[in-house]
């Protein structure tokens, strides 16, 4: 497995063992670039007068022979109302189903909690995950990046939720809702398992300035 940055773009991605990183990159971008291009109505032409980048190699980007320079990949990305991420991510699927066995799961704790990623897409700032406590066990949650809120909603046993000074009881059913980039832990306050649902969202630039 290789990771890599692309310089000044801040674009993560990971490649499987034996895929060669740019044909990996030009493939997603070729589909990447089309998808978004078809969906907003846009023939090729009109991205590059939108763009101002060359219908030429926009083509190339399409047939999946480009190699763009950053400046224009910003442009493109622009056009289209996408985050420049986004063009040479892995396409996301349009329908997915993930078997119950598949999830994939962190096991934390000892071996007490477990973390089910329920998000089979990437995408930047948001988190969904199912959270499985065994009784009395505890977790030091990560604060997340500055301006987001996470969500937690209790679907079996009591989770009690430390967020900085406060403490708060969820029973099934309740929802929690509280500022993800602060320090906070769980622990399953009950003789039985518990299980709840993260959702981490990015809050707007308003609402996070609020």
């Amino acid at each position: 497995m290789l990771a890599r940055v692309l310089p000044k773009a801040l674009i993560y991605w990971q490649l499987d063992d034996g895929v060669t990183e740019m044909s990996t990159i030009a493939e997603f971008l070729a589909r990447n670039v089309t998808d978004a291009r078809a969906n907003r109505n846009l023939s090729q032409s009109q991205l590059a007068e939108q763009s101002g980048v060359p219908r030429s190699t926009i083509t190339h980007i399409e047939s999946g022979q480009g190699n763009p320079s950053v400046a224009n990949l910003a442009r493109i990305a622009a056009a289209l109302g996408v985050g420049l991420d986004e063009l040479v991510s892995e396409p996301r699927h349009e329908h997915l189903l993930i078997k119950a066995a598949d999830v994939p799961t962190v096991v934390k704790s000892a071996g007490r909690v477990s973390v089910g990623k329920l998000l089979p897409d990437q995408i930047k700032g948001l988190e969904i995950d199912r959270m499985t406590w065994a009784p009395r066990a505890a977790m030091r949650g990560t604060p997340h990046v500055q301006g987001t809120k996470e969500y937690l909603h209790c679907l079996a046993g009591i989770v009690q939720v430390q967020v900085g000074s406060h403490r708060y009881t969820l029973e099934p059913g309740d929802v929690l809702a509280f500022a993800g980039d602060q320090r906070h832990s769980y622990l399953n306050a009950g003789d039985v398992e518990a299980t709840a649902i993260s959702v981490v969202v990015p809050l707007p630039i308003r609402l996070a300035a609020d």
